[in-house]
């Protein structure tokens, strides 16, 4: 591909072109002589700041416009948060290119740098996630918790402007935007479990484009592949999407791969939980089998 100019379809948020440059250079170890292009894209999901995902849309949102542009051939690769992707592919696309993951736990960022624990009675936390938001609630029920959207520069904006007593956001986000100074807590996730696929970058293609599928290859990062193989596989068994009230998380121990889950019924109220450990080579069967374990333990009510 040396003559050939690669262009990389992005979201134009801050956060999104930090990991497109990251992509970027990852591809430029291997292909120092072709010109990469970021080309900046606009997604719906941009644009409605004042509504949960789920009553838009869905997950879908911040990358239908960006896979259509793959589709039409107008760029050759995507990058995605791979917790914005709908866990089925989208037909003539593959996603089998995971850069190394960021760190997936939450963090809090609070007035005055106040611990989850310490803040008072009926203190307003912001939560994009119905996962997040039951999470916490089964910590502690005595607090307010409230829709907030928005990207991270504007959640924190709104948290100084005091409309909200703290709010929850993913730890690799901040991260990258160098805003760790905003952290009052990082949770653990034996806390709580991230969703599926957090902290992992995801590159996109056609699945019928050889060329660019055997370079993003060379670049996959093979134990997040891995994890993402387990995580996923249990999104899709139980059909999982922006309504979807459930966290999957797996950590890789030499050859073993450990892989916990927990799924919340409709309203919150109910917990199903869910942790084994397998092989590297069953990562695929183990999603699999958490999946449809808690699935049958809900008897399904955790879906409208």
């Amino acid at each position: 591909m040396k003559s050939k100019k690669i262009i990389i379809g992005s979201r134009g948020s801050k956060l999104a072109l930090i990991y497109a440059e990251r992509a970027k250079a990852e591809l430029k170890r291997l292909l120092k002589d072709t010109e990469i292009e970021i080309k900046k894209i606009t997604t719906k999901g941009d644009l409605i700041q004042d509504v949960r995902l789920s009553e838009t849309g869905g997950k879908g949102l911040f990358c239908k416009l960006i896979e259509e542009e793959l589709i039409n051939k107008k760029i050759d690769i995507a990058i995605h948060a791979l917790k914005d992707l709908p866990s089925i592919e989208t037909e003539g696309l593959i996603t089998n290119c995971f850069l190394e993951r960021n760190d997936p736990r939450e963090v809090l960022i609070s007035k005055n740098k106040v611990k989850f624990k310490d803040l008072k009675n009926n203190s307003t936390v912001g939560t994009s996630s119905f996962r997040r938001e039951f999470q916490l609630r089964n910590i502690r029920n005595d607090l307010k918790y409230e829709l907030i959207r928005g990207n991270v520069d504007t959640r924190i904006n709104k948290l100084n402007r005091e409309l909200y007593d703290a709010i929850i956001l993913s730890y690799a986000g901040i991260d990258c935007l160098n805003l760790n100074e905003h952290i009052s807590e990082i949770l653990s996730i034996d806390e709580i479990i991230p969703s599926a696929g957090q902290g992992v970058i995801a590159l996109q293609c056609r699945e019928k484009d050889k060329e660019v599928n055997h370079m993003l290859k060379k670049v996959n990062h093979l134990n997040t592949f891995i994890s993402v193989q387990a995580e996923r596989n249990v999104l899709k068994v139980l059909d999982g999407d922006c309504e979807t009230a459930i966290g999957v998380i797996s950590q890789i121990y030499d050859k073993t791969i450990h892989l916990k889950a927990e799924l919340f019924s409709l309203d919150g109220t109910e917990r199903f939980y869910y942790e084994d450990s397998k092989n590297i080579t069953h990562a695929h069967e183990l999603g699999l089998e958490i999946g449809e374990n808690l699935k049958k333990q809900s008897s399904g009510n955790y879906k409208k």
